[in-house]
């Protein structure tokens, strides 16, 4: 599996404690796998591009981890990186960002979007100055960017997370409730709504989804809704959180309390902010992607546009460093690949 080979291959990265987000459309993109030479060489990308990395927030695990995938790879393609974005993730609070990367002559912005329309008016300026826009872990409309980089198949992330909250409740089922990051979050909500298609299946008859929240992607408010869940649901067997920050919060409120053992959890995190919580007994399971690769691709994706290499249109290919050949497929996106599933066998081969 390609998303194993990336992630045991995955050099250790800053100590952790993580969010999420990503996702609109499906699409294919495969590597090859072409080693050091293809990434020395930079795939024919200009050297010199500006090329901006702005989150959905700075000083957040995931995104410094993704950032520090794409500040590599513009590194190796001899390129100018830089990171800027706000502190909290709000719909509007990408905008200032945006139009001051813009008056700077930034070659390629590349963003994680708060909301699907809030930061469209301030993108497209910056395209029509010059700037090419990639859009990593959340989309915004299509007509803002040029490229989507897509971390997994929302299909794929959705049938993963209710697969694991159904094996680690058992059999007898019971009521499940989600805890998401922003009601905005494009990448969020298509999940969301894939994992109720997915529940409405004859296999998971006795999972019944009764509530869903928002922690905003903030540590606090994330640990008081999944406290909150449980004094409005008694009954609750199990949480998924679709975010890294919501299911580290989740998990250190679970595993603190009566309900250890008894409320499984499940979602989107990385293995060095969930390895205690897998060893306690928290957490059975849960699943994510190679954050780091994921900003990786979007920086060589963001270097091809910018070199006149592709223009975004589908069955373009590019090769994007050690991660090899991509192809871009419909709505102008490319696919890194399916979540990988960390538990208790695997969770030590892994750190970052």
């Amino acid at each position: 599996m390609r998303a194993r080979v990336r992630l045991l291959a995955m050099t250790t990265i800053a100590a952790l404690a993580f969010t999420t987000a990503a996702c609109a459309e499906d699409t294919s993109g495969t590597g090859t796998g072409s080693g050091p030479s293809a990434a020395a060489s930079g795939g024919g990308i200009k050297s010199g591009l500006k090329v901006a990395f702005l989150p959905k927030q700075v000083n957040n695990p995931y995104f410094t981890t993704s950032d520090n995938g794409g500040k590599a790879a513009v590194e190796e393609f001899k390129g100018v990186y830089s990171e800027t974005g706000p502190s909290e993730a709000s719909p509007s609070a990408q905008v200032s960002y945006i139009n001051t990367l813009s008056q700077q002559g930034t070659d390629v912005i590349v963003v994680s979007a708060n909301d699907q329309n809030a930061i469209c008016g301030a993108l497209n300026e910056a395209r029509q100055a010059g700037a090419k826009v990639v859009t990593f872990d959340s989309d915004t409309d299509p007509s803002c960017r040029d490229l989507f980089i897509n971390q997994a198949t929302s299909e794929g992330i959705a049938k993963v997370q209710v697969k694991l909250i159904s094996e680690a409740i058992g059999p007898d089922g019971g009521e499940i409730a989600i805890l998401s990051a922003t009601a905005n979050a494009t990448n969020q909500n298509a999940w969301i709504e894939m994992m109720k298609t997915e529940l409405a299946k004859p296999e998971y008859a006795k999972l019944k989804l009764v509530d869903t929240v928002y922690g905003d992607d903030d540590d606090q408010k994330s640990f008081q809704e999944a406290q909150g869940l449980m004094a409005k649901h008694p009954d609750l067997k199990g949480i998924i959180s679709p975010t890294t920050v919501g299911v580290a919060a989740a998990g250190r409120y679970l595993s603190g309390s009566e309900y250890k053992g008894k409320v499984q959890l499940t979602g989107l995190g990385t293995p060095n902010q969930m390895r205690a919580y897998v060893k306690d007994g928290t957490v059975k399971s849960f699943a994510l992607w190679n954050p780091a690769d994921l900003g990786y691709l979007a920086a060589y994706a963001g270097g091809a546009l910018a070199s006149n290499l592709i223009t975004g249109k589908e069955g373009d290919k590019f090769t994007a460093g050690k991660l090899g050949e991509f192809t871009v497929g419909a709505g102008a996106t490319v696919l890194l690949g399916e979540p990988f599933v960390f538990n208790a066998d695997n969770i030590d081969e892994l750190n970052f």
